[in-house]
């Protein structure tokens, strides 16, 4: 089922730190699923599901996480973090704006970051996790361990961006970066021009470098945090438990993060719990394998 731009609601909403532009479909009072994009994605991720949860009950919330999209901060003078702690604070701010209670959340990447930090941080607003490559909170004082060399590898990038250079290239042309590595992470993924350039579209916020690259330093304490968040980071160094119902779903193609990191991810969760690896499918599982995405929401509507 393909997204019609006119059965969309793009609401605005005001946080003590952001306007989040959030993309919502379904009726009001259907149990809340919050959805939420990852990096180098947009929230066109979720245009084959949303509109079917929609048709299903639910009410659907697709935010555009900070420096994406018309997301943007209220202050000049706040730091255009992306740090774990401000996109988990992010996604608990839009809740108490719009007086959700609790929800299933769901996402991958930095929106399976933040989804992870919600479940864990706040159990009781959350009814149920969809995590795509498992425990998604970042162990930062550990972080100048070495992985294996061939993990190494894999986030080239991450290292890239470290340099100016990198960051010149995020800033200039995030595009062309981003293009390759949709096509590294997602090796069997044929996706077409249309498809791209929808979501390169909302890569031209200003704050969109700032927050990638400040995101990409900060979890290897290369760069300083948001004294704003200090708290919370310190609660997430602490690698809590999830105890909220949860379903991983991980893409045996994914080529950053491949399915092996996440087979022993079952200690970080104490609720009920399943795991599926997807054969054919690379990093951005609900572009890649909507079905799939949705089957592990209806497991966790209760």
């Amino acid at each position: 089922m393909a997204l019609d731009a006119q059965e969309v609601a793009m609401r605005m909403i005001r946080t003590p730190t952001l306007d989040i532009a959030c993309e919502t479909h379904g009726p009001e009072g259907g149990p809340v699923a919050i959805l939420l994009h990852g990096f180098p994605y947009g929230a066109r991720d979720y245009d084959k599901v949303a509109p079917v949860l929609a048709v299903e009950g639910w009410h659907v919330l697709v935010p555009h996480l900070r420096g994406h999209g018309p997301t943007h901060f209220l202050r000049e003078d706040t730091p255009r973090s992306g740090q774990q702690a401000a996109l988990g604070q992010d996604l608990l701010d839009l809740m108490d704006a719009l007086a959700i209670e609790h929800a299933v959340v769901a996402g991958y990447d930095w929106g399976g970051r933040a989804a992870c930090i919600a479940a864990a941080l706040a159990p009781e607003r959350v009814t149920g996790l969809l995590s795509c490559n498992g425990y998604n909170i970042q162990d930062i004082p550990n972080s100048g361990r070495p992985a294996p060399p061939a993990r190494e590898l894999r986030y080239w990038y991450q290292w890239y961006f470290h340099t100016e250079r990198g960051a010149t290239a995020m800033a200039e042309n995030p595009a062309a970066v981003n293009l390759l590595l949709w096509q590294l992470w997602s090796p069997d993924y044929n996706f077409t021009d249309e498809e791209f350039d929808a979501t390169a579209a909302l890569w031209q916020n200003p704050d969109y470098a700032a927050v990638v690259i400040q995101s990409y330093r900060h979890r290897h304490r290369a760069a300083p945090g948001d004294p704003a968040y200090d708290a919370m980071e310190a609660a997430l160094a602490q690698q809590p438990l999830i105890t909220v119902p949860t379903v991983v779903l991980h893409g045996e193609s994914d080529n950053v993060d491949p399915p092996e990191n996440s087979a022993d991810c079952q200690k970080h969760f104490t609720g009920r719990f399943a795991r599926e690896v997807l054969p054919g499918i690379g990093h951005c599982i609900p572009r890649e394998a909507p079905e799939a995405f949705l089957a592990g929401l209806r497991a966790l509507k209760g």
